[in-house]
């Protein structure tokens, strides 16, 4: 039988990352206004850093919205708007503002 050391299940759980709740479209709604001045306005185009179609978000998975949120504010996305206002928000605005624009706003 495998035994492991007594500190392993502390590590294990330390290094999991924090979950946030479930995502409230209605406070997502209160959390908008960094978003909806580009992804609100249909054929916006943007010319920082390049010149580009900004899409439309509302409607989008939840999931793939965190993900993109998640990986904008780690640096893993590159778009210095979004990483920018990425890294402003906590978990559970990320999980909020998924939830609302997923549900099709």
């Amino acid at each position: 039988m495998l035994r492991l050391p007594s500190w392993w299940l502390l590590a294990a759980v330390c290094t999991l990352p924090a979950l946030a709740a479930p995502g409230n479209p209605a406070a997502g709604r209160d959390k908008t206004a960094m978003c909806a001045g580009c992804h609100g306005i249909p054929g916006y185009r943007t010319a920082y850093p390049a010149v580009y179609s900004v899409p439309l978000i509302g409607g989008q998975k939840a999931r793939y919205l965190e993900a993109a949120l998640h990986a904008y504010r780690a640096g893993e996305r590159s778009h210095s708007g979004m990483q920018a206002i990425a890294r402003s928000l906590s978990d559970q605005d990320i999980a909020d503002l998924a939830a609302f624009y997923g549900s099709g706003k």
